[in-house]
């Protein structure tokens, strides 16, 4: 019984000691591990990549007006609506369609005399009436030769005034894909001739986010951190820009 005894106990020890040295094992392959993830996970390049592209614009909007002032309201309006007239019948001629224009209602302004310091009085001089007008179309060529003509209305006798015409391109949402796709493939190629050149390469991509994406006149060099959206110019320049984290592998 004593004999059995002692071997029970012998059986303990040595189960104990396998059970710590199993531990202690265990522990060193979970450590080198951690050790490894965290290596993994720290080890990255960072890098920014940008694309160009020159599109040109594929839809215009012009905004123009006219006006007149009379000391009489009524025949102010009779001579507005004399000018509409005309107006309308020049844009037909240009080829403008109807659905392309929009004719804003009639702005009224009192006139006051002024006094000797310039200032207004209660005394009413005349009245002003303005009619604007909008035309849209993706006739962009059209539009844009009819915005630079129109002072020829002038020559009729009306008081004509042209704002430049405005230049958008309606395909961003399809662009922004196709920029974005090329910038993060230049951010790759930097990447990877920067882990070249020390001798290792680049493993996934760890981290991604949108920088600037902006429209801007074709040979205009302004850059702005919220991004610009030029609509001054028929052609214009996008650029897009990405901020990409790559793993290093050695």
């Amino acid at each position: 019984m004593e004999g059995l005894k002692v071997l029970k106990n012998t059986q303990v020890i040595i189960l104990g000691l396998c059970i710590a040295a199993a531990t202690i094992f265990s522990s060193v392959i979970l450590s080198q591990g951690f050790m490894k993830v965290k290596k993994f996970s720290n080890e990255v390049i960072a890098v920014t990549g940008s694309a160009e592209k020159k599109i040109k614009s594929d839809y215009i909007v012009w905004t123009s007006g006219f006006f007149t002032r009379n000391a009489d309201l009524t025949a102010a309006f009779a001579k507005l609506k004399e000018d509409l007239k005309a107006v309308k019948e020049y844009l037909a001629d240009k080829g403008i369609k109807d659905e392309e224009l929009t004719f804003a209602q009639v702005n009224t302004t009192v006139l006051y005399k002024k006094n000797e310091k310039g200032y207004d009085t209660n005394e009413i001089e005349g009245y002003k009436l303005t009619q604007g007008i909008e035309v849209k179309s993706y006739d962009i060529d059209r539009i844009d030769a009819v915005s630079r003509e129109s002072t020829e209305l002038i020559n009729k006798g009306i008081e004509f005034i042209s704002v430049s015409p405005e230049y958008f391109y309606t395909k961003l949402s399809d662009l922004k894909i196709e920029m974005l796709q090329k910038a993060t493939d230049d951010a790759k190629k930097r990447a990877e001739a920067m882990a070249k050149s020390t001798g290792n390469s680049i493993g996934l991509m760890r981290s991604a986010r949108m920088g600037v994406f902006q429209i801007t006149p074709v040979n205009s060099y302004d850059v702005s951190w919220y991004g610009k959206n030029d609509t001054s110019s028929l052609d214009k320049k996008v650029t897009a820009v990405v901020n990409v984290e790559f793993a290093i592998k050695e």
